[in-house]
């Protein structure tokens, strides 16, 4: 019996060739150079009676094919753009994915079963499904009674081969919902490329000046639409045009000051209690407050609350995709396309599970203990001792025991949350982002794997002639999960007086204090992820992806400010998101809901209860309408684009 597996790229191929085989495998070279072929026996498979068989595995390296129209006959300047919404499409390949195609059709000839190692998500199915349209071009034995895919999401041994042991069969429902974006994105993609680029490039490149070599040529720019990247625009240009157009105002407000006697040995408390109606914008009530205080309770005030309770400071829950990017945005100044692909490299070198993942619950059967043990034993990594300390059940002394991480509300049923799957030594093959980010996931998933932070807070609020003030304080009793997760800050706060019930006591000062509202701040990418997860922009995997493009197409900057960096549009960007704006396409471009809605159609798909025809064919004409509306409207998007270079300039 003779078994062909397939994974997604080379790296998984060798980590699963060399799990199955126990290390005894032959390697040799393929039709393409940085794919090999693994052949080797193994006796796990339950399609073949669990008995020996022959097993050859590659890989691919992404994509097998793309999708794209007849250039002879659509070409750029060939044809109406308008015409690429009912042109035909074709699956291409290009000389790489030939190379690697031949491959497959090669080592497929003699096969008996096929399976797919591709990454457990929609597009990995996708993937999947072109690796077999391949295969059985040369084997007629390759069909859907003889294709299983295998479910993974991390390469550590014993997953893999419950993987081998347990496949499943390709999601046919994924392949078509995956098939269905790529026809959208290229037919609403190229058309919109084509006819704002024909518009407004040459005035966009005469406002770029002369090339910086001297004697270059100038190169035409290429003004793009991408149903993702125009919503990811829109969201840093509100965030510009907020700041641009913010007015600042004044406040006022009430402010008491009132120093006790602190315990023994110990300088008097001073503690500064805020006006429970917080700041207003009109002075005069404010002073009429202040002095009827001043006038009718003068300097005493009485105590009308004061109680104490404890509180907590909840670990985090399981990390997800967007999590990761968020947080190493944040925290470690990466952005998201370099902390995604610092986590792709960790995956395939089998130290962490698989980085794309929209799930942030822990399967109950999960052995995570002994994850934690893994951390535990390498003494030259910071947090070995934590781990330690945490499985430490002789401690008595130690109040910070493991326990089994919260659950989310999320779970794509395809991977468990980002965690470690092997403990990384000093000596590990990685670089130093690869590094950074690994320390990042491990101390997360020993934070989720914590008790809870515990403190106590103290709450006082004083009566001053019927107006409220408060203030409370903080004592941190247990830090738990924060000793391991440097960048959460939970503090404790100065001492709090000790006051009784209706207790009188006296105001060392009284004061009417003013200030001015400010503007919010320049967009960060870690904020953009969040708007862009919130709204269903991009997926998990593909959000750094939305974000790159529309730097690179010089739509947005990145401006660095001390150690933080704002994302700030250009006004090539404010133009384009104001252009359509002013043609009244604002929902349909620079807004989220169009493609909101059309995610919303891909999980459908994916359950059943609509088509891919009926899908393209709905969302086409939505298109046609937006493409005519902007076409009778040309004129607008250059005459708003020169408005905006005045205005901004």
């Amino acid at each position: 019996m003779k078994v062909l597996c397939v994974a997604e790229k080379n790296s998984i191929a060798k980590a699963v060739s060399n799990i199955l085989s126990g290390g005894q495998l032959t390697i040799s070279n393929s039709t393409y150079k940085y794919v090999k072929n693994y052949e080797f026996t193994f006796n796990g498979f339950p399609f073949t009676g669990n008995g020996s068989c022959e097993v050859t595995m590659t890989s691919v390296a992404g994509h097998l094919t793309g999708l794209d129209f007849d250039n002879a006959r659509y070409g750029w300047g060939k044809c109406n753009p308008e015409e690429l919404f009912d042109a035909g499409v074709t699956n291409s390949k290009n000389k790489d994915q030939q190379q690697i195609a031949q491959n497959i059709r090669n080592v497929a000839k003699n096969m008996d079963y096929l399976i797919i190692w591709t990454d457990c998500d929609r597009e990995g199915e996708y993937i999947g499904w072109e690796i077999f349209e391949e295969a059985r071009k040369s084997n007629s034995r390759i069909n859907d009674n003889t294709l299983y895919r295998a479910i993974f999401s991390h390469l550590e041994r014993n997953h893999v081969l419950q993987a081998a042991r347990n496949p499943n069969r390709l999601d046919k429902r994924a392949v078509q919902a995956v098939g269905t974006r790529i026809e959208l994105d290229l037919r609403t993609g190229v058309s919109f490329t084509r006819l704002l680029t024909d518009t407004m490039a040459r005035k966009v490149q005469a406002s770029m000046g002369p090339p910086a070599r001297q004697g270059a040529k100038s190169e035409r720019p290429v003004i793009s639409y991408g149903p993702c990247q125009f919503p990811t625009l829109g969201f840093v240009v509100d965030r510009f045009e907020r700041i641009r157009n913010f007015k600042k105002e004044e406040f006022w407000n009430i402010q008491l000051t009132v120093k006790t006697e602190g315990q023994a040995n110990q300088s008097e408390i001073t503690t500064i209690f805020q006006w429970e109606r917080g700041h207003l914008f009109d002075r005069l009530a404010v002073l009429t407050f202040y002095e009827m205080c001043l006038e009718l309770a003068g300097n005493k005030a009485k105590v009308v609350d004061a109680r104490s309770k404890p509180t907590t400071k909840w670990r985090p829950l399981p990390l997800t995709t967007v999590e990761l990017q968020k947080n190493c945005s944040r925290y470690l100044r990466m952005n998201a396309k370099q902390s995604l692909a610092a986590a792709e490299k960790l995956y395939q070198k089998g130290f962490i599970s698989y980085p794309r993942t929209e799930t942030d619950t822990f399967p109950q059967a999960m052995n995570l203990k002994s994850l934690v043990q893994n951390q535990s034993q390498n003494n030259q990594n910071p947090w070995s001792n934590y781990a330690r300390n945490l499985l430490d059940e002789g401690n008595s002394n130690n109040t910070n025991k493991y326990r089994f991480p919260r659950s989310g509300s999320h779970d794509d049923k395809a991977h468990p949350p980002i965690h470690p799957v092997i403990a990384l030594g000093p000596g590990a093959n990685v670089d130093a982002s690869e590094r950074r980010v690994y320390e990042y996931v491990v101390r997360h998933f020993l934070a989720c794997c914590s008790e809870d932070a515990r403190g106590h807070t103290t709450t006082v609020r004083l009566d001053w002639n019927g107006e409220i003030f408060s203030a409370s304080g903080l004592v941190i009793l247990e830090r738990n999960w924060l000793d391991v997760y440097p960048w959460m800050k939970w503090e404790n706060s100065k001492e709090m007086p000790n006051l009784e019930m209706n207790q009188e006591v006296t105001i060392f000062k009284a004061e009417m204090k003013s200030g001015f509202t400010s503007p919010p701040k320049p967009m960060t990418e870690s904020e953009l992820i969040m708007l862009m997860d919130a709204n269903g922009i991009g997926t998990d995997a593909t959000i750094a992806e939305h974000i790159e493009k529309i730097k690179t197409r010089n739509y947005i900057k990145c401006d660095k400010v001390g150690k933080e960096s704002y994302l700030n549009p250009t006004i090539l960007g404010v133009a384009l998101v104001h252009g359509f704006e002013t043609i009244g396409l604002e929902d349909s471009f620079a807004k989220p809901f169009q493609r909101r809605e059309m995610e919303d159609d891909l999980k459908k798909i994916c359950e059943g209860s609509l088509t891919k025809e009926n899908v393209v064919r709905d969302i086409i004409s939505k298109y046609k309408g937006y493409y005519h509306r902007t076409n009778q409207n040309k004129s607008t998007l250059l005459q708003v684009y020169d408005q905006t270079k005045i205005t901004l300039s």
